[in-house]
């Protein structure tokens, strides 16, 4: 998979990540790539484990037949584990955490029972808390999908798009509310929406949104919901702070705990030696043109060298674009939706785009620069290889 530069016994996890000070610098975080790519499988992470089998079909569960027809056009037959285990979990009103990484189904697992219950009962209302404007998103698409004909709307609330709109959109009929930490608690302090009517709610990637400071509006939201409610807790890891909301959140739950060790079978890690840093560009450049980079997401490091590298690729002829946030929210959205559709070959991105979103056939993921963390390095290779397809990661070092 990768040629091993290294020998000796197998590395802890901590081993990734040496600090290092500088005289006068602040302390840093130094990686040893082959040791992350050694780790990441070394670890199971990339081992194939026994074959899941499904006890339910779809069309097993008791929900509406259009919703049925809607998970049948968009091809899903069979459930994943997560989606086999929590959906009669959640049918029969459960409170339920799932624990389950990315690329594991999740969204549909609690999607399609909120949807045959919003469905079956018109007065209920749903609210659902996503850490990324680009993950509430594409949760907002994805219901629409597995609720077209039913009637039921959404109103998506999220930074970057217009709140008026947000505001108009709460003053009508609704079923559902999708929204990120920040945007709620705007329409919150301006009196637009009130969380005591509603009565599921769900807490999608958990540990994301604690890892990005907003526990303590987590909590907020907590207290101020209905105690009479069904909760919906999914995160990848439950550690730590993650442990703080649970406790106040979740009542008598069902667990479903399908961590999906691996992720990364279907991916091929290698390491990229960069012998002069002038020349980087020039040897991504000399991979892209390959036939069989067909489809490119690149992780960089900060939001001005990810446009810089997106501008300079435009420049050599390469379909090419970037996401990050500096870019007005409905260019992001627009941007994903061409690399989508393959109406660009190479999208480029900060960390902002590695959690959690799912975009198809994506042949080679990228690490033009190094993550700062090993669950970072996960999350961004795992935008490929997906569906049980076969995938490439490239580590630059």
């Amino acid at each position: 998979m990768y040629r091993q530069t290294h020998r000796g016994s197998r590395q802890p996890a901590t081993s990734l990540f040496k600090r290092r000070s500088f005289r006068g610098r602040p302390t840093v975080r130094s990686f040893n790539p082959d040791q992350l790519i050694r780790h990441t499988i070394n670890n199971g992470v990339g081992q194939n484990e026994p074959s899941y089998t499904a006890r339910h079909q779809f069309a097993d569960f008791p929900i509406l037949e259009e919703i049925k027809r809607n998970i049948a056009q968009k091809g899903y037959t069979v459930p994943t584990p997560i989606q086999d285990q929590a959906i009669p979990q959640i049918l029969a009103g459960r409170d339920l955490i799932g624990v389950a990484n990315t690329g594991t189904g999740k969204t549909a697992a609690f999607l399609i029972p909120l949807i045959d219950k919003v469905a079956k009962n018109r007065a209920e209302k749903v609210l659902i808390i996503s850490p990324t404007r680009e993950l509430a998103s594409q949760l907002n698409d994805e219901l629409l999908a597995f609720a077209n004909g039913l009637g039921i709307r959404s109103v998506l609330c999220i930074g970057g798009l217009n709140i008026f709109r947000q505001k108009y959109g709460l003053q009508g009929q609704f079923n559902f509310v999708i929204g990120t930490p920040g945007r709620i608690k705007d329409l919150l302090r301006t009196r637009n929406l009130t969380l005591n009517n509603f009565q599921t709610v769900v807490l999608d990637e958990a540990d994301r949104m604690v890892d990005i400071g907003f526990i303590q509006d987590i909590k907020y939201f907590i207290s101020l919901l209905p105690p009479v409610r069904q909760s919906l807790f999914f995160s990848a890891t439950i550690d730590g702070k993650v442990k703080e909301i649970l406790g106040c959140f979740v009542r008598n739950p069902v667990t479903v705990s399908v961590e999906k060790q691996e992720i990364v079978a279907n991916i091929h890690q290698e390491i990229i030696k960069v012998i002069d840093q002038h020349r980087k560009i020039d040897q991504l450049h000399e991979l892209l043109i390959r036939k069989e980079y067909e489809k490119v997401l690149i992780f960089g490091r900060t939001k001005r060298g990810v446009q810089k590298l997106a501008d300079e690729l435009v420049k050599r002829g390469f379909k090419a674009d970037a996401i990050h946030g500096n870019k007005r929210q409905n260019q992001r959205l627009k941007t994903l939706e061409k690399f989508k559709r393959s109406e660009i070959k190479i999208l480029l991105a900060t960390d902002v785009a590695s959690r959690g979103l799912d975009i198809p056939n994506v042949s080679h993921v990228i690490n033009y620069d190094m993550p700062d963390t090993h669950n970072a390095y996960i999350h961004r290779i795992g935008r490929t290889g997906r569906a049980d397809k076969k995938g490439i990661a490239l580590t630059f070092c």
